[in-house]
Formats: C-alpha cells, sequence, structure tokens
C-alpha cells in the first residue's frame, strides 16, 4: 500500500435550484466545465463540457441535468474523472451560468439555489450563492495538476455578469497568478 497521495481522483459538482413560482418562465441554470492544456493552463480552453454533453474521451459528463430545478435535492449533476484526464491538461475550472432567454436573472432571484463539490463522501465545497447573488454566472471548483501528476482542488466563488455562451470563454480567467 502506497502512501503517497494521489489527489483529488474522481469528484461530482452538483446543482440546485427551486422551480421558478407558477405562472413564470423556468429558471435554467448549467454547469460548465472547461478544460486547459498544460502549454497555456490560462488561455483559451482546449474544450468545453456542457448540458448533457461529455468530454471527447468521456472523463467529463453530465450524469444529471435539468432545465427547471423540478426533482428533490440536487438536480444537476456533472462527474469529472481527472485521474483519467490526458496528461496534457493542467487546469479544469467549473462554473455555474443562468440562461438569459427569459430576461435578466442572477443569484439572488433564485430560491434555494446551491452547490455542492464532493469526492466519495468527502464534501471539497458547499455554497449557496449568497456572495454573488448579484451575477449571472459564477465559478465554484478549480482543479489543478502538480508536477507529479496529482490533481489538486481549490474552492473558487467568483461571480461574473454573463450569458453562458460568454462565460464558457472567459471562466477561465478566474484566479490567474
Amino acid at each position: 500500500m502506497s502512501s503517497v497521495s494521489r489527489g483529488t481522483e474522481k469528484t461530482e459538482v452538483r446543482l440546485r435550484w427551486d422551480p421558478s413560482p407558477w405562472g413564470r418562465p423556468p429558471h435554467h441554470l448549467d454547469i460548465i466545465a472547461a478544460t486547459y492544456s498544460a502549454d497555456a493552463p490560462y488561455g483559451r480552453p482546449v474544450y468545453v463540457v456542457h448540458t448533457e454533453s461529455r468530454s471527447p474521451d468521456g472523463t467529463i459528463n453530465m450524469s444529471r441535468h435539468s432545465e427547471t430545478g423540478q426533482g428533490f435535492g440536487f438536480v444537476e449533476v456533472m462527474v469529472l474523472e481527472l485521474d483519467r484526464l490526458a496528461s496534457s491538461f493542467a487546469r479544469v475550472v467549473v462554473g455555474v451560468a443562468i440562461h438569459q432567454n427569459t430576461g435578466p436573472k442572477t443569484f439572488g432571484d433564485l430560491s434555494n439555489a446551491g452547490v455542492l463539490v464532493v469526492e466519495g463522501y468527502t464534501e471539497l465545497l458547499k455554497d449557496d450563492f449568497a456572495g454573488v447573488a448579484d451575477s449571472t454566472a459564477t465559478t465554484v471548483a478549480e482543479f489543478t495538476r502538480d508536477a507529479s501528476g496529482a490533481w489538486a482542488f481549490h474552492g473558487l466563488i467568483q461571480g461574473f455578469d454573463s450569458d453562458p455562451v460568454l462565460f464558457a470563454s472567459e471562466m477561465g480567467s478566474a484566479a490567474q497568478p
């Protein structure tokens, strides 16, 4: 048995929010993950995973998706198998964006919204978006690979005022060195 830590290996990002009030357009949120190469960890994403999509190699995928928030508990879940991600990747940033197609909405407009990042039974991050109440999108987690190949988790709650498409291109600017 080895005592060497392999770091963060397989995580889930879980999202919850209450449906909009009766007769109102639905609140639609998405978990978004962007991958960055070792050559440009703060450059353009190599690829972005969102809305029932998955990474080309199957290491990042949506296992549950909601367009309304209806259901019990966490209604949207993304699984990240970092231990299987190619060595050419050095950074993954995960965020949440609110669709703006039915009018402007911020996290403060939602009720019972929250995100939970877990590895197995261990909670890595739990947040209710209160700190980004005026934002339409937020990063929630950053995973970075060290020289040994181990992945480290960093909580990264940072609000943006973007729709999901723009957010996917700018979320990697969070936490630049």
